[in-house]
């Protein structure tokens, strides 16, 4: 084709020019505001199952606002069109409609072509959700965590999440972002052991965990230490065994150690594997203690100079996949004792 084109252009610029000149085909450069915000990287089945949870869990998706001005905050209803002749735009239809004769379906706007929320680029679809939990929108903060852990339910598996950015008042903003380093899938790995578990208080540490990795490394190291905690003390009490509220970490990893026989059987040197064993479990534990302490030394409160460098979200990594590693090893054992053991 450049070929061509250099052909068909001489007969039209040898008699103007004695100029060298050939046609080149280069790719363009089209501008993106986010090259990973497109809509291919969000299926429309995610999509749908997040809206129908919403149904399914009756959710007013507008939350304390009315529909004009929940989707004001996200679009320019003066500038898309109308679908009542009455009206010149969005915002005249849509009053209208959900408010003054209010005979439209509540979830109407989630099949309405105007917002594309099915089928338009990702970033309107998270914006969409991030504002449905927005501090204005929906003040309950237990409720707004709720939510967002349905819509993280859905999105992980595909690479996406809700986080919290920054409070207003007390209550937590949400943005989303892409999934782009293994900390999130450790934490999701928590989760399935929280789960198996069934233990509430974990799931809450957990939450914690998951919001302060990037935005607060110092706690998300304190918080992996009481991961563990949590952990023991769960496995303890669904085993009967008693603990007190003064007994350490290493009280309560020697307790669910002793519990589980974590001492792996037929092994010849049992005092040598027992030892070997031991030291593992007690190089993680101590590794999150050791870390949580580091927030005495960068916490706030006391001057710095301006050398001063605090902890690193890798740091927060470190810590919460130590402490992930440790919970899903006894989560484990304990699945494993319980299978095992004589029926009465």
């Amino acid at each position: 084709m450049e070929e061509q084109i250099t052909a068909r252009l001489k007969t039209v610029l040898t008699r103007e020019t004695q100029d060298w000149y050939s046609a080149k085909i280069v790719p363009a450069k089209e501008k993106r505001t986010d090259w990973r915000v497109n809509g291919s990287n969000l299926p429309r089945q995610v999509r749908c199952n997040i809206l129908d949870g919403l149904r399914l869990e009756d959710v007013a998706w507008y939350g304390k606002l009315d529909d004009v001005e929940f989707l004001s905050r996200l679009f320019d209803l003066q500038q898309l069109p109308s679908t009542d002749s009455r009206y010149k735009d969005a915002a005249g239809d849509i009053w209208q409609h959900s408010i003054n004769n209010d005979d439209w379906d509540r979830d109407w706007v989630f099949v309405d072509d105007r917002f594309k929320l099915i089928e338009g680029p990702a970033d309107r679809f998270l914006r969409f959700l991030c504002e449905v939990v927005h501090p204005v929108v929906r003040p309950d903060r237990d409720e707004a965590f709720k939510l967002v852990a349905h819509f993280n339910d859905q999105l992980r598996p595909v690479g996406w999440e809700l986080y919290e950015e920054e409070r207003i008042a007390g209550r937590p903003r949400f943005a989303f972002r892409q999934i782009t380093h293994s900390g999130s899938r450790v934490v999701l790995r928590a989760r399935t052991v929280a789960d198996a578990l069934d233990a509430g208080w974990m799931a809450k540490e957990i939450e914690r965990l998951e919001n302060a990795i990037d935005r607060d490394p110092a706690l998300a190291i304190g918080t992996a230490k009481e991961l563990i905690e949590t952990c023991c003390k769960t496995i303890l009490t669904k085993r009967s065994v008693a603990f007190t509220k003064s007994e350490d970490l290493g009280d309560l990893t020697k307790k669910v150690a002793k519990e589980l026989q974590l001492v792996p059987e037929g092994i010849t040197d049992e005092t040598k594997g027992a030892d070997s064993i031991r030291l593992v479990l007690r190089n993680l534990t101590q590794l999150t203690n050791n870390l949580a302490q580091l927030r005495g030394l960068y916490g706030t409160g006391h001057g710095r100079d301006g050398q001063h460098r605090g902890l690193q979200p890798r740091h927060a990594r470190l810590a919460v996949a130590s402490a992930v590693a440790f919970i899903d090893f006894v989560a484990e054992t304990y699945r494993h004792r319980e299978v095992a053991k004589p029926r009465g």
